[in-house]
């Protein structure tokens, strides 16, 4: 009973005319974040440039090899610095802050784009003064949250090892983690 019921409706919606039921169109796809189409409108194929097959198979090859890599990281993870990853992917800094403070540091507009790449990689810089400053507290025995002076090592460390952090020195003389 239901298979012929499932059938009757994909009859109709082919446009197959079933014993005394009206045909509908067909529904239209969903497309996730763009409108629907017109019907009278043409896109010139031109606009959307096209991805060859070998650049497209070579980067679903880099997306599967990336995450097996992820998977093989995570399986390795301790309990705490599991946790301290999903804590690292759940949050992140405000756009619109950044984006404030960029624009109050370089006294120009800087458009979102800018403000969101600025926050990835600040993001990054302070996971990894984390881990420097866990490795400090671990190193020198403690236990428990972070102190100033776990991160004023940390930063010292990470300077270092890469060399004075920006190209140039700070504006005014600011110092990060200053006693």
């Amino acid at each position: 009973m239901a298979l012929d019921m499932l059938n009757s409706q994909l009859l109709q919606a082919a446009g197959g005319g079933g014993e005394g039921h009206t045909s509908m169109p067909p529904p239209l796809p969903i497309l996730q974040g763009r409108p629907a189409p017109e019907d009278d409108v043409e896109v010139d194929d031109e606009l959307l440039p096209g991805m060859a097959d070998e650049d497209y198979s070579a980067q679903l090859s880099f997306q599967t090899q990336s995450k097996d890599n992820l998977k093989v990281l995570m399986d390795n993870f301790s309990p705490e610095q599991y946790d301290r990853f999903e804590a690292y992917r759940r949050h992140a800094l405000p756009k619109q802050a950044v984006r404030k403070v960029i624009q109050q540091t370089l006294g120009q507009q800087v458009s979102m784009p800018v403000a969101q790449i600025i926050a990835g990689f600040s993001k990054v810089f302070v996971g990894e003064m984390v881990e420097k400053a866990r490795t400090v507290q671990a190193r020198r025995g403690e236990t428990g949250p972070l102190s100033p002076d776990h991160l004023r090592e940390a930063y010292r460390m990470y300077q270092d090892e890469t060399g004075r952090v920006g190209a140039a020195r700070p504006l005014r003389s600011k110092r990060l983690f200053v006693r």
